[in-house]
């Protein structure tokens, strides 16, 4: 029999655990490069990745109310669609959320210690694993706080950088290149991708066939307003242009502003959103890790529930020294660009699936995978070709793992 996770999170938790991953990725790292990217059309790149990721939460709830175990579109591509289709999503989000995973940890490590962001990206995994693996609700409480601090922050932010902004330094009338704009709302995109948490975690929430159809569309949608408070107020502050060479634009706004007390509490807050992020992050790699393991897809030893924390303790310690060893030797720009692709890739399995459902869902679930194909295919071509030989990667380990018993049920 099935060692089943542990059903303790309600629609509070779960959208908590969802802000947790979103707000934070792309509110601290996002926007400049998106603004480089766009120009004067960074809020309209917002609106598209809005839209592509709404289209993409409203077929993940359905199809974790459908589905609630642990997995995610994992589950549902195998369920809907075929085995292949189910390997290729799980293949791609713990491929690429194990490089989210990695550029959540730099950005910490950047902020706390930019000579030795390495060293404390790696402490910061090390930390947040242990913690994990003492039982998602500790998770959920930590996440809790973070999410708290973290809001604050920008709520300061736009607060004290509204009025100093200029209405005509937004950019909305400028002419900006349809590219640019899918280019930017994919790297925007990344930021919004923190909904799935909710579904990978489908086994470990309460009444889930109601919980998860409330808490996916709240939790983007909470995360869409603050996205474009801040996104306004620093384009008013900084002009597309001041915005798009900034590295950290958050802290520049606050500066420009006249808010040099801000200053400090931004980078608190960037590390805190960080943090976040990679707590919420591991836990969806480690399940969908989990639920692959259970299929066969990965090793069997992965599967393993611990007898009394009742979490998937050997696929968090797998996972965690992955993101320990590419943490302490990638890129950031291009462990997100990777990610954004990856993460792209599995919610067009998601939206293929939820197609399957029937004719409401359709039209959205139709949107909604040409939406993440156009978004992919506008990424830095090196994310791309990256990407795509990873996934032929995944397709070569399919084809292997079918001659592999599945895990034991115990």
């Amino acid at each position: 029999m099935t060692q089943e996770l542990r059903r303790t999170l309600g629609v509070f938790d779960a959208v908590v655990i969802g802000l947790g991953s979103m707000v934070g990725a792309g509110i601290f790292a996002a926007l400049g490069p998106a603004a480089d990217a766009a120009g004067a059309g960074l809020l309209p790149a917002l609106g598209v990745a809005a839209f592509v990721a709404y289209c993409n939460a409203m077929a993940s709830a359905r199809l974790a109310a459908r589905y609630p175990a642990s997995g995610g579109t994992y589950v549902y591509g195998r369920e809907r669609l075929g085995s292949f289709w189910g390997h290729l999503a799980g293949w791609a989000f713990v491929v690429g959320k194990t490089a989210s995973c990695a550029a959540m940890a730099l950005t910490v490590g950047s902020y706390v210690w930019p000579a030795h962001a390495h060293a404390v990206a790696v402490a910061a995994v090390v930390a947040l694993t242990a913690v994990n693996y003492g039982g998602v609700q500790k998770s959920a409480l930590l996440t809790r706080v973070g999410v708290a601090v973290v809001l604050a922050v920008l709520a300061a932010v736009v607060v004290t950088t509204a009025g100093a902004g200029q209405v005509d330094r937004l950019g909305l009338a400028g002419d900006a290149p349809a590219g640019g704009v899918l280019q930017a709302a994919g790297l925007l995109f990344f930021a919004f991708a923190g909904y799935a948490r909710i579904a990978t975690l489908g086994e470990e929430v309460r009444d889930p066939e109601r919980t998860i159809p409330r808490a996916v569309p709240l939790a983007l949608g909470i995360a869409l307003v603050v996205y474009a408070a801040v996104a306004v107020c620093v384009l008013g502050v900084l002009g597309p242009a001041g915005l798009a060479s900034s590295s950290a634009p958050l802290a520049d706004a606050a500066r420009a502003a006249g808010a040099d007390w801000l200053v400090p509490v931004v980078t608190v807050g960037a590390a805190v959103a960080a943090l976040g992020s990679l707590l919420s992050l591991i836990l969806g790699v480690s399940r969908t890790t989990l639920a692959m393991a259970r299929d066969g897809y990965l090793p069997a030893p992965l599967a393993a529930v611990h007898p009394r924390f009742r979490v998937p303790h050997r696929a968090e310690l797998a996972v965690g020294a992955v993101v320990a060893v590419v943490a302490a030797t990638a890129d950031v720009r291009g462990a997100i660009g990777f990610s954004s692709f990856g993460v792209l890739v599995y919610y067009a399995v998601a939206n293929a699936s939820a197609w399957t459902l029937g004719r409401r869902e359709r039209p959205l679930a139709l949107l909604g995978l040409a939406g993440c194909a156009a978004l992919a295919f506008s990424l830095p071509p090196t994310a791309v070709v990256a990407g795509t030989g990873v996934l032929a990667v995944g397709v070569v380990a399919y084809a292997v793992s079918r001659g592999r018993p599945a895990a034991p049920r115990s």
